[in-house]
């Protein structure tokens, strides 16, 4: 039951990606974040997308995927990437100043020693930021499935705009848009 659930959302995760690599490349002037769930995922869109546009790309995205085209699961702007990106920096952070710690022995450091550290922890930082982007791309192969098997879509189903899509309108500097949606991609899996 629970591995089933996991193959769904990963499944349903690859299909967000690739409809957003689709409409990516059809379509401009427009943001987009996603959600997967076990029945389906969730696009908001900042940007005026009709229904028909993201039911086609999704349509063309499974169809693709199912052709063979899986590494359309993996996106770069993916969640998995930027959390990857957040722990890996915070760490570097967190041992470098450790590191100062233990060099000085002292459990506490003075303003002055976390200014004389700050150049080493921001280079650590920015390597870690750097080094972070392809290892969450590796990490998206264990969140997404590029296989989507048996994998269709039941609809495309307008959704009131969630307190996840406001917040990322917000964080986007898109709250002054009015043509934020929200959209639900509804799968099923088994025969259609």
């Amino acid at each position: 039951m629970i591995v089933d659930l996991i193959s769904r959302v990963r499944r349903n995760h690859a299909l967000e990606h690739a409809t957003i690599h689709v409409l990516s490349r059809k379509l401009h002037n427009f943001s987009v974040q996603g959600n997967a769930a076990p029945n389906g995922f969730y696009l908001n869109v900042f940007g005026k997308l009709s229904i028909d546009a993201i039911e086609d790309a999704a349509e063309d995205a499974l169809r693709r995927m199912k052709g063979g085209e899986h590494q359309l699961a993996i996106h770069p702007n993916c969640g998995t990437v930027l959390l990857t990106s957040a722990v890996m920096a915070t760490i570097t952070g967190q041992l470098i100043v450790a590191a100062e710690q233990r060099r000085l022995g002292s459990g506490r450091l003075s303003w002055w020693d976390y200014l004389n550290i700050l150049p080493t922890a921001v280079l650590g930082v920015v390597i870690a930021l750097i080094v972070s982007r392809p290892v969450g791309m590796y990490m998206q192969t264990f969140t997404t499935d590029g296989r989507p098997r048996d994998l269709h879509i039941v609809g495309v189903h307008k959704r009131p705009l969630s307190p996840i899509a406001r917040f990322f309108r917000l964080l986007l500097g898109q709250n002054s848009r009015p043509d934020a949606q929200s959209y639900f991609i509804e799968t099923t899996t088994g025969e259609f």
